[in-house]
């Protein structure tokens, strides 16, 4: 089982533009493997989590069972210290505090399969803080936003990096590195 940090990325390191938007990441050209590539990852993953950010933009733009088709029933823990309202069928968790506790349930409920951290930057940086997270798999698209929502605001040196994997599907360089 591996904690993974599965996301895409602009070239200059943001998650998401100053406005907590994706739109530049859709407009990015694919050669049609991006939903064959992620559905593969999805079938590995038995639990995942993301922040409130991460969860109040999936309510805001995916269509109202894309849900279930992107995530399934896999169970979801979403960090948040404030009241969200769940998506119908969506097996979800909202917790707040300290991510060991929440990994532990998280490793539990992924038995043999991975766990997928979904986002934002910060909450994986308290996942790599915690030396729960063991690899980074990020999809770095041609697009360059100058500010926003960092992919890692950490200071992770190479010592602790090893690159096991590199890839390309359209317009996007996929790097995977290893924590050590």
């Amino acid at each position: 089982m591996t904690t993974q940090y599965y996301t895409a990325t602009s070239l200059d390191g943001f998650l998401a533009d100053s406005n907590n938007s994706l739109d530049w990441l859709f407009e990015v050209e694919d050669d049609g493997q991006t939903e064959n590539i992620t559905s593969s990852f999805r079938d590995g993953v038995g639990a995942m989590c993301m922040g409130a950010t991460t969860y109040e933009w999936v309510l805001a733009n995916d269509e109202p069972d894309s849900w279930a088709k992107w995530y399934g029933d896999t169970p979801c823990w979403v960090f948040t210290h404030r009241d969200l309202p769940a998506i119908p069928g969506a097996n979800l968790r909202f917790v707040s505090g300290a991510v060991e506790p929440v990994h532990r349930e998280m490793t539990e409920a992924a038995g043999a399969k991975n766990i997928w951290l979904l986002g934002g930057g910060e909450l994986v940086g308290q996942f790599a803080d915690a030396g729960l997270l063991d690899e980074i798999i990020a999809s770095v698209a041609p697009v360059t936003l100058g500010s926003g929502a960092p992919l890692l605001p950490r200071r992770i040196l190479a010592a602790r990096l090893r690159l096991t994997d590199i890839g390309r599907f359209g317009q996007f360089a996929m790097l995977t590195y290893r924590l050590t």
